[in-house]
């Protein structure tokens, strides 16, 4: 072997090493393309050249790159038309040493550009037989401006390599999408696990459950007390499946715990509900929705049914007895009046008032049968003497020991009322600033940086649910995150597993943002603006919260220890 082939060889397996570094460094294909084909047209001396790429159906081969005195990128041609198509379709290189000579060159380019082609030389770009496009060289420099079998053998090799990285880049492109798309869900499964409410002591008369059947859950359920000592609830399952379903979910569950602490009977709280649902819910969605209120003095549950499973009451004596829904679900038919949700008074005496959604009833156990409404009475009775979490949890386990029989998502809510002790289990009234606030949502997230993303989303939405102007929620996000960000960095700069919670609170036409964190309390005279004429990296932070909101100041710790920043807007 000549010295001169030796060094061809050499120089062939460079590039080849090349094509490869270049598609592992970026995940911008195209760009990498067009950078491949630029060496290859180089390698092999050709005046000009072109990369197409099938399109997903293979129908249609597309230039994505091209080198020389015309550029045909964006044109397409019939994946089985002209040289190229031929190469593809036969998956097998070939020289066309005068075009003139070929019924399948393409005359229509040349005339267009003004190029004259002469000689070809086609590659396809395939792995095994799955082919993805071709490289097509045209016009070698220098000499008759012939290719020769050697070119044709190095661009075959050539193409392979580029054709392989092609399908690698691709797949880790996808793989990278589909970290992104999972992470996505996490962050959304967070946000709703966030609007659940937290377990509550076992005497506690209001207990659920909600076990996704996927990462995030069309199913919610909620429940609070008021200041009277009565406890408002409510449990839905929103239509479809997905990311839709998760943001009705989280959007009527703010409505619920926003609206429910002004509005008191059940049937008008649906009928505001349905009301904001109404106007956005994407077509064909609808939100099955039962809403009340247990009081604990009278034993009696107030509730109106839109559209949900019937609600199961199983007396002391083991009898049960259901209350079918009277309305459409909600997000159905918009501007129903508060009167034509009814609303039903039971006397529980001393029983216990079970909503669920389908996904209980439809759902399979362990042996492969459908657990339904009698499987479902029957585990309730059997558990009848367990305290009403341990009940409930029961259920959900039959549901979820093998997760391919969860097919839906499972959620149970009861009212007990056989809860020992129910006035001291609600306790005092749930402090407020005044009379006329209303607590929003309140969440306690851990103080790292990769949670700044769920609080700036769930402070954006909230601030818009509350009635503030795209413009007021964009700043309140930006300072609270801001402020949440000063929290890590400096109150936590050495302590870690901190944790932020954040409350929202609506106080007549203020929003309130209270975050509360527990590291070494601080003397607020030392947070102080910096002067913006000293011209350094950082350190504006607290100009620009200050700078946003209408009021900001520190309020005394409830505890030793920790800090409190208050933070209003005045939402109009």
């Amino acid at each position: 072997m000549t010295t001169l082939h030796v060094a061809g060889r050499d120089h062939a397996m460079e590039l080849v090493a090349a094509l490869g570094r270049d598609f592992s460094s970026t995940l911008d294909i195209e760009l990498t393309l067009a950078g491949a084909l630029r060496r290859i047209a180089d390698h092999v001396e050709a005046e000009a050249g072109a990369l197409f790429m099938l399109d997903a159906a293979a129908q249609t081969l597309r230039c994505h790159a091209s080198v020389g005195p015309t550029d045909i990128v964006g044109l397409e041609i019939a994946a089985d038309q002209g040289i190229a198509g031929r190469a593809v379709q036969r998956n097998i290189g070939e020289i066309v040493r005068d075009v003139s000579q070929d019924p399948q060159f393409n005359r229509a380019v040349d005339r267009k550009t003004g190029f004259t082609t002469r000689s070809i030389l086609c590659a396809p770009l395939s792995v095994k037989d799955d082919r993805i496009g071709a490289i097509q060289l045209i016009n070698k420099r220098g000499g008759d401006g012939l290719f020769d079998d050697d070119d044709l053998n190095l661009l075959a090799v050539l193409a392979s390599s580029a054709a392989l990285a092609i399908l690698n880049a691709r797949m880790a492109a996808k793989l990278v999408e589909q970290e992104r798309d999972r992470r996505e869900l996490e962050l959304a499964a967070e946000i709703q696990r966030s609007l659940l409410p937290q377990a509550a002591a076992e005497d506690f008369p209001v207990h659920g459950v909600n076990c996704p059947a996927r990462t995030v859950s069309g199913d919610f359920y909620d429940f609070f007390a008021l200041a009277d000592g009565r406890i408002c609830f409510a449990l839905g399952d929103v239509s479809g499946k997905g990311m839709n379903a998760a943001l009705m979910m989280a959007k009527a569950a703010s409505l619920f715990r926003c609206l429910g602490k002004t509005i008191h009977q059940p049937g008008r709280l649906l009928a505001h509900i349905n009301s904001e649902i109404a106007e956005t819910a994407t077509l064909g969605m609808f939100i099955t929705m039962v809403v009340g209120i247990y009081d604990s003095r009278t034993g009696i549950v107030r509730f109106s049914n839109a559209g949900h499973e019937p609600l199961q009451l199983h007396a002391p004596d083991g009898s049960f007895a259901e209350f079918a829904a009277e309305m459409p679900p909600v997000g159905i038919i918009a501007g129903l009046p508060g009167q034509l949700y009814p609303e039903i008074s039971v006397p529980l005496a001393g029983g216990a008032l079970y909503a669920f959604t389908d996904g209980v009833t439809e759902g399979y156990l362990e042996s492969g049968r459908e657990l339904g409404l009698a499987g479902l009475k029957e585990f309730l009775s059997r558990n009848a003497s367990e305290p009403m979490p341990r009940r409930l949890a029961r259920v959900a386990e039959a549901l979820t020991k093998s997760q391919a029989s969860l097919r839906d998502d499972v959620t149970l809510l009861a009212v007990d009322d056989r809860a020992a002790a129910v006035r001291r289990a609600i306790g005092p009234p749930t402090p407020t600033l005044d009379s006329a606030s209303v607590t929003v949502l309140r969440f306690r997230v851990p103080a790292v940086a990769d949670r700044l993303r769920l609080i700036r989303t769930v402070v954006g939405e909230s601030s818009r649910l509350v009635g503030c102007s795209e413009s007021v929620a964009k700043d309140v996000t930006l300072a609270v995150d801001e402020a949440c960000q000063n929290i890590i960095r400096h109150a936590y700069k050495d302590i870690p597993d901190g944790e932020i919670v954040v409350e929202i609170v609506r106080e007549g036409g203020k929003l309130i943002i209270l975050l509360n964190d527990f590291a070494p309390t601080i003397d607020p005279k030392t947070v102080r603006p910096r002067n913006l004429d000293d011209i350094r990296p950082g350190g504006l932070g607290t100009h620009l919260i200050r700078e946003i909101m209408d009021e900001v100041e520190f309020l005394e710790p409830p505890f030793a220890g920790g800090n409190v920043l208050r933070l209003v807007k005045r939402i109009a």
